[in-house]
């Protein structure tokens, strides 16, 4: 009799194990200015505030140049506005430069001279904000910022081409 209420008993177990290992999560939305519930429902997202896949490693990044600059409370409150505004420029440049690239333009060399004006722009970026760095920081930490950028990014294309090895693609 010991042996079937063990063997019965292992059974419920498993049972009340895969209870919730199969259920399924509700998805809600919650739109802006409204309480979020409680309990075991989530928010997907709130309305008006699609998921954004890269700010995860913009954090990741944050942190990065935060350890490596030793920033202090000071100068950490003045510099991190200014760099979320010195990347966003170099994006909104980036993404012109990449558009350009992907174009079919019938004149190749007008489209070499636009490549070469958005190369430029990033230049000129950057020397305006080198020195608006250079307010807020001594020349030790802002080169030291460009070098911990060029590290976090060849560690991350590091990683992403070792994840593309082992999928294979």
């Amino acid at each position: 009799m010991s042996k079937v209420l063990k063997v019965v008993t292992c059974i419920l177990f498993l049972l009340a194990l895969g209870n919730n290992s199969f259920s399924q999560r509700r998805i809600i939305v919650v739109p802006p200015g409204q309480p979020v519930p409680v309990g075991r429902v989530r928010p997907y997202y709130r309305m008006n505030q699609p998921p954004n896949p890269g700010r995860g490693i913009v954090a990741i990044k944050e942190r990065f140049i935060s350890r490596t600059l030793d920033l202090t409370e000071d100068q950490s409150r003045q510099f991190w506005p200014l760099y979320r505004k010195y990347q966003q420029e170099l994006m909104v440049v980036r993404i012109k430069k990449h558009m350009n690239s992907l174009s079919s333009s019938t004149d190749p060399t007008a489209q070499i001279d636009r490549e070469l004006e958005f190369d430029q722009e990033l230049v000129s970026i950057r020397r305006h904000y080198k020195d608006e760095f250079l307010k807020i920081l001594p020349p030790e930490k802002v080169s030291e910022l460009y070098k911990s950028e060029r590290e976090f990014n060849d560690e991350a294309l590091k990683i992403l081409g070792e994840r593309a090895v082992r999928t294979g693609n």
